[in-house]
Formats: structure tokens, sequence, C-alpha cells
């Protein structure tokens, strides 16, 4: 404990105008998860995100501007160390690694330790019910939508996985809502009897039936695992909670209610037709049940989503292996992860690890990301014990720290599957956690290492912050309105893909005016932003298949730019080069492709093609006779082996090239013996006993109701023969 003087030092260095930057934080926590876009043409996480990083600008430029003329001290602690460590690494590795994404991990950084250094400045006991409402009030409307979704298909928000609310994702509301809880619980355990007790203890329950829809495992699990968290801190401190002065009857409606609510509105069926389709359940009870049963189900760690993610958690970890003290740098592991896949994992599977810490190490190293880590997790262990250990006039603080602690829980749990650090609403709900419990430091003088201190302050300072404040907000309407722009014209140009694709058959020309619309959209698009790895390609595909290679090709070479150990990318582009004639690009990007991922799939075919169209049969021969001596052929190779055969009149190459195609692909039996005929029949092999036995054996193979048109095939010497 701290001397009476020690604990005045403090006192003095809390401001004393901080309701007005408190009632903007608590606007912005209740807007970030009840407002999202009605428009597919921007991004959910890109409204959340402007939201949080003018909320918290804003915030800090009121209570700057109140401060304006204060000499005393404010206050600083070691949290807000930790995001600001990873904003200066990300910083560096703009200089060695990926500029632009790690830019972009630099400006949440900030957002996030200017949040959490505000929170702490201004959060006391006062105010914090102003926070907590918000964040409480913005759980509930955003469960109020998912129930409109999971009911009656409610469609104002663009949707991914049904019920997301304003999330896109369900995933990303149920990570949100599960963190949120605890704040939602405190409030309810702080009413006074009132008549609003009936309603808040009713939105209670619709946050939990909420989360129960979504099916989201990790949110479930975490929900099971802080149950009786909760459970025991409002039966510890239930005399600092005002449910315990409710009388008896109050008690039994508000425990009624709850019980009730969960079940009564856990039983409703849903209407939504994707959400029933999915077959988990049509009731939000069953839905959650199914889910979290199905964890103990082999299938879901052979062919489920837990496969998918241990694909990637695996290798992630290689990644963080090879790259042990630097990483590869913040932002950096959508770019470096195909190069730590193995054979068979070609295909990417997300964009992000869907597990923070693998992939804070993978990115930051150890020297950065692990002492952040291994701080943190100190510190919340030290919190806990501290706030066990309160006792006289300081346990008034311990109620509302242990379910902040809670909801730290709830987000580590959901943190193993997920990416809930890098989304708008979960980031800024953990950064004003970690201001809470370090506000709630300051309180109680606690000034050991790393935690609260007196800050040294002049007016001068605080112009200075105002003038960095003023700059910053100008940054982030400058970059919003980009973000926003570029997203406008590339989503606008998947949109007008996918309709020029609907009119290519039924009204060419119509499907004509809108491709030239799509290209000139997904042209601004990425000349605003050229790093939507996530979107582009879906155009440039579009593009390709209607046979615009050259349109495909700039846009497949724009992502390669940004992405340039994306395998697939690489493929695509020998490909699309290949087919237009321009073998030497073909090749180069041919080989680019075989550094990445020597075995992907219909490299080689495409190799042995290059080689034929350059004049270089003998390589191409050798090639082939190589693979199908090792057993390292697929369809595409077997198939060019037979074409090369037939060019070259390379009769034992087509005819070797067939058997191995009929041998591995059954289903092709019928074809490859039908070819097989045609060569023996030819003059110049001129064998045809085994000709007709080969249309013999293709005619048995045939599927019952292709006999008659296998027959119309084979040559007419021997169609009687059959």
């Amino acid at each position: 404990m701290h001397t009476t003087s020690e604990i005045a030092i403090e006192e003095r260095a809390l401001p004393t105008a901080s309701n007005g930057p408190v009632s903007v934080l608590g606007l912005m926590m209740f807007l970030v998860p009840a407002v999202g876009a009605t428009t597919e043409l921007l991004l959910q996480d890109t409204l959340k995100s402007a939201m949080v990083a003018f909320g918290v600008l804003g915030a800090a430029l009121l209570f700057f501007w109140q401060q304006r003329q204060r000499t005393e001290p404010l206050l600083w602690h070691g949290l807000v160390a930790l995001p600001l460590a990873l904003m200066f690494y990300a910083l560096a590795s703009m200089a060695w690694s990926h500029t632009y994404l790690a830019a972009v991990e630099a400006i949440r950084w900030f957002v996030l330790a200017l949040l959490l250094w505000l929170g702490l400045n201004t959060l006391n006991r006062n105010n914090l019910p102003t926070l907590v409402w918000g964040i409480h009030g913005g759980a509930v409307v955003a469960s109020i939508w998912a129930a409109l979704q999971f009911w009656l298909d409610f469609q104002l928000f663009p949707q991914g996985p049904n019920p997301a609310s304003t999330f896109i994702n369900r995933n990303f509301f149920a990570e949100y809502a599960i963190c949120a809880l605890p704040f939602s619980v405190y409030v309810l355990a702080r009413m006074r009897k009132s008549r609003w007790l009936t309603g808040v203890s009713l939105s209670l329950a619709l946050v939990v039936v909420a989360i129960m829809m979504t099916g989201t495992r990790s949110a479930l699990m975490a929900m099971v695992l802080i149950a009786p968290v909760l459970s025991f801190i409002l039966f510890r401190y239930r005399y600092q909670f005002a449910f315990a002065s409710w009388p008896r009857v109050i008690k039994a409606w508000v425990s009624l209610i709850l019980v009730a609510g969960v079940l009564g509105l856990g039983s409703i069926p849903s209407g939504n037709i994707k959400i029933i389709g999915e077959n988990t359940g049509t009731t939000a009870l069953q839905r959650s049940f199914i889910r979290v049963a199905s964890m103990g189900e082999k299938k879901e760690y052979v062919d489920g989503s837990f496969s998918i993610r241990a694909v990637m958690w695996k290798a992630t970890a290689r990644m963080m292996l090879a790259n042990p003290l630097t990483g590869v740098g913040a932002g950096a592991w959508e770019v470096q992860i195909p190069l730590y896949q193995r054979v068979g994992e070609a295909a990417e599977t997300d964009y992000y690890a869907h597990n923070e810490f693998l992939q804070l190490l993978s990115e930051y190293g150890v020297v950065v990301g692990g002492l952040f880590l291994a701080v943190l997790f100190a510190y919340l262990l030290l919190a806990a014990g501290k706030t066990w250990h309160l006792q006289g006039a300081d346990v008034e603080e311990a109620p509302l720290r242990a379910l902040t602690l809670t909801s730290l829980l709830a987000l580590m749990v959901v943190s193993n599957a997920g990416f809930p650090w890098r989304l708008a609403s979960t980031g800024a709900l953990f950064a004003l956690c970690l201001a809470i419990l370090a506000a709630s430091d300051a309180r109680l003088g606690i000034r050991e290492t790393f935690f609260a201190a007196p800050l040294r302050w002049r007016p001068g300072y605080t112009k200075a912050v105002l003038g960095g404040l003023t700059a910053c907000v100008v940054l982030a309407a400058y970059i919003t309105q980009q973000a926003a722009l570029a997203e406008n014209r590339i989503l606008s140009a998947i949109k007008l893909s996918l309709y020029a694709a609907k009119a290519a058959t039924t009204d060419p020309q119509l499907s004509t005016l809108l491709k030239t619309e799509l290209l000139q959209k997904i042209r601004e698009g990425i000349a605003i932003n050229p790093h939507y790895r996530k979107l582009t390609p879906e155009v440039a595909d579009y593009l390709a298949t209607s046979g615009d290679l050259a349109n495909a090709i700039w846009i497949w070479e724009s992502v390669a730019a940004s992405r340039p150990n994306v395998a697939a990318i690489w493929s695509n582009l020998a490909i699309g080069h290949a087919q237009l004639g321009q073998n030497e690009l073909a090749m180069k990007s041919l080989q680019h492709t075989q550094q990445l991922q020597p075995d992907a799939p219909g490299m080689q075919a495409l190799e042995v093609t290059l080689l034929i169209r350059t004049g270089h049969e003998e390589k191409a021969l050798q090639l082939l006779d190589e693979a199908y001596n090792q057993g390292r052929y697929d369809y595409a190779l077997l198939k060019a082996g037979y074409e090369l055969g037939l060019k070259i009149q390379n009769w034992p190459l087509a005819i070797r090239a067939l058997e191995l195609l009929k041998k591995t692909w059954p289903e092709q039996a019928a074809d490859a013996f039908m070819r097989l005929g045609k060569i023996y029949d030819n003059p110049a092999v001129g064998d045809k006993a085994r000709a007709l036995a080969a249309f013999r054996a293709g005619f048995q193979a045939a599927p019952k109701d292709q006999k008659d048109n296998f027959r119309q095939q084979v040559p007419p010497s021997y169609r009687d023969k059959l």
C-alpha cells in the first residue's frame, strides 16, 4: 500500500473534466456494433474502423481542449507501452517488409494506444457507468439485428454467414457479443429497483440468445467458461452490487425473466432459409447444442473448419519458427504464409491465421510480439491477484475490475480461433478493458513497476498534441474517403461482373456495356488501392472466363505485385500469357510458380506445352518420361503427353499416357479406350486386333445411356464387331 502523500499525488494527477470525453467514448461503443453499412459497396469493418478512429480522435481533442491550461501531471501506465511498442515495430517494418500492410498495423496500434491512454486519464467511478451502458446498449442493438436475421431473414445489412448483425460475418458478431456480455451483467447487477429492471433483464437474455443463434463455437465455449466465473463474481461481491438490496420478489422476477427469456427466445424457430439449410438446428438452443457437440465429431478434424484452421496454424507455426526473433513484419502474415504451406495446402483458406497469438508471434517475432504477450499475461495475472485481495474501501473497485478481467478472458478464448484484435469493434473493447484496469490501478494508488504513475505536463504540450490530433483527424478523413471510394469501385466491378456473366447468353450487347463499365471501375479502384487481395482477383477470374485475358492479366499482375508469394496468381498469369501466345512471359510466370510451389496442379503440363511451343520438344519428352516413371502426374499432364504424342507421332508416348489415364481415372476409361483404338487403327501403327480390343473394352466401360453414342464414334469397320 502507499502513503497518504503518494495517493494524494495520484488524485491530483486525475483530470477534473473527463465526463465529456467518456460520453464520446460511450457513444462510440454504442454506435460501432449497432450501426452497419446497408450497401454491399462498403465493407462493414471499414465503416466500424472509421467510427472508432473518429470517436477516439474526437474524444482526445475534447479532452485536451478541456486541459489546455493544465499544469498538473496526467497519468501514465505501463500498459500503454504495449500497443506503442507494436506501433513502433510496425513503423520500422515498413522499411523491410510489406510497406502498406505495416502502415495499416501502425495506425491500428496508434488508435488503440491513444484509446487506452485516454481511458486511463478520463475514466472514474462517476463516469464509468456511461461507458458501460454504451457497451451494453451497442451489444443489445446488434443482438436485435441478429435475432431479426435469424427469425425473419431481415436483410437490411449485407450478410455473409447468417446471422451476422452488422458485422458481415456471424463469427465477428459473436466474438464481440461474448466480450461485451460481462458489462451487460454489470449493468443489470448495479440497477436499483425500478421499472427498467424487466427490460434490462430481457436485453441481457437477448444477448445470450443472439450468441447462441450464431453457433460460433469459440464464443459458445467462452460463454460456458465465463458463466461460472460471472456467477462467482456476483456472489463474492454481492454487497457491492445493487441487486443485494432488491426485495426477494424482485430477485425472483429478474431470475425468471433471465431463464424464461433464454429458454423462450431460444426456442423460437428460424425463418431464415439459409440458416435452416445448414442443418445445424432451427432454434438458437438447438443450434448452440449441435455446434458445441460437433467439436467431438471426427469429421470436424478431417474436413471441417477445424481442419482448415489447423492447416493455417501449422503453417503459421512454421513461419514463426523460421523467423523467431523479428518475425516477417507487421501485417505481413498473408504475404508470407504461402511460403510455409506444404504440398496439398496451396489453396489459400483465409487471410488471417485465426489465432491472434500465433499471428502476432509470426509477424512481430519473439523480441517484440513475445514480450508483448508475456507482459500482457503477467499484468492480467497480477491484476487478478490484486483484485482478489482488495479490502476496505478499495473493494468498491473489485466488481468492475473482476468483470473486466472476465471480458478479457472471453477475448483470449475467442482469439484462439479468430482474429478479434484486428476488428475495429473488438479491438476497441480490448483497449477499453485495459484502460478500465489501468484507471482503477491509478485510483487504488498502485505505483509498482509498470503500473500507474504521474506524467509531467505543461500547457505547451497540450498545444502540440492538439495540433497533432487535428492533423490525425484530417489524415483519418482522407484515408476513410479513399478506402470507401476504392471499395465502392472494386465492389461495384464485382457486382457488374455477376450481371455481365448472366447477360452474356441472353443479351450480349448489355453484357458488353456492363463489361466496359466494370473495367473503368476496377481500374479506378486499383489505382486508389492496389492491395485489395481479397477482392480484385474475383474480377480477374470473371474476365478470364469471358475470354478477356489481357485485362485479367493486368489485374493478376497488380495482385502479384502486392502479394508476390501466392502461387495461384502466378499460375493464372502463366496460363493467361500462354493462351495469348506470350510464351516468354508465360515461362517466367511458370518459373515463379514452380519456385513457390513445385507441385502446383497443371504446371507440369503447362511447362510441357510451353517447351513444345518454343521448340524444346526433347526436353518436354524428358519431363514427361520422368514424371510418368515417378508417378508424379495429374490429368492435365497425361493429356499433354497424349497430345504431344499425336503431334510428333510418338505413338508409344500417346499410348502410355492413355493407359495411365484410364487406370488413374476410371471414369474416363471409355474415352481413353476410344482414343487407344483409333491410335492402334492408324496405318502408322496398324494393330487391328488391339484396336478392336480397345473399342470393345471402351464399349463395355461406357455408361448404359452412352453406349449408342460410343458405337457411333467407332469406325464402321469395327462397329459390327463390338
